[in-house]
């Protein structure tokens, strides 16, 4: 199969589609989900599993996610089983497009909602021309940004966060990503909702926490819904009680 994936040749599951071939599973299906808030990458992928196991008797079965999404962020995953999970590094080189909420006046240490505010920064100061302006800075290529400590990023062959969940001290290295559009939405302070688009391996929590030093304050991701993975979109995905229930009718 050719690593070059054109949404004409593989579909994603739809939701009547005949699902009671266990052949087909092993040769590789690719399943649109809508990622709850709260649930890891692994939760969705297990529960996925399970439900196979459960209403298709599939015991073994190779099974991944092309794109993980932290426990505060929801929307698009993309679900591959059997052969098609060897397309996971494929399909990670496709651009991701996310709607954000920024909170600007506050930091936390994960960058995100997962903990509470450390540090309070004053906002009097900013405009909205302030906030637009900035954000412009931040579209280009090679942008530099540090992964926060409570991330997955590998430091010396251990991932990050459970380092610093221990209250190690973490000190991550500079990664260079692509900002391929970013456009301020709405401003409604503390809240700055934005679209973004950008390569594969960005963290939109670092693009958070770098927005708010630029502006003299500091900020951290309110909220996030990723909507886009290449050609494939939030919009097309299935919520997980729909996939089961689509098993369950074949069983």
């Amino acid at each position: 199969m050719s690593e070059t994936i054109e949404h004409s040749v593989i579909n994603p599951l739809k939701i009547n589609d005949d699902v009671s071939d266990i052949d087909q599973w092993h040769e590789g299906r690719l399943i649109l989900i809508n990622k709850p808030l709260d649930w890891t990458s692994y939760d969705l992928v297990h529960k996925c599993k399970l439900a196979l196991n459960y209403n298709l008797g599939i015991k073994k079965i190779k099974i991944g996610h092309a794109g993980t999404l932290d426990p505060k962020a929801s929307g698009l995953m993309i679900i591959l089983t059997g052969k098609f999970t060897k397309l996971t590094d494929s399909i990670h080189e496709y651009a991701k497009n996310y709607q954000a909420q920024i909170f600007l006046g506050g930091t936390t240490p994960c960058y995100d909602s997962e903990r509470p505010i450390d540090t309070y920064y004053p906002i009097g100061h900013i405009t909205e021309g302030l906030i637009r302006e900035t954000a412009l800075k931040f579209v280009g290529k090679n942008i530099k940004q540090y992964p926060p400590i409570f991330s997955a990023v590998r430091i010396n062959g251990k991932k990050a966060y459970r380092s610093a969940h221990k209250g190690l001290e973490v000190i991550t290295r500079p990664r260079f990503v692509d900002i391929h559009e970013l456009t301020v939405r709405d401003i409604n302070l503390p809240i700055i909702n934005m679209d973004i688009k950008c390569s594969s391996g960005t963290y939109i929590r670092s693009l958070a926490y770098d927005l708010g030093g630029s502006v003299g304050s500091g900020a951290y991701l309110y909220a996030l819904s990723r909507t886009q993975i290449g050609p494939w979109k939030l919009g097309d995905a299935m919520a997980l009680d729909d996939f089961v229930n689509l098993l369950k009718s074949s069983a």
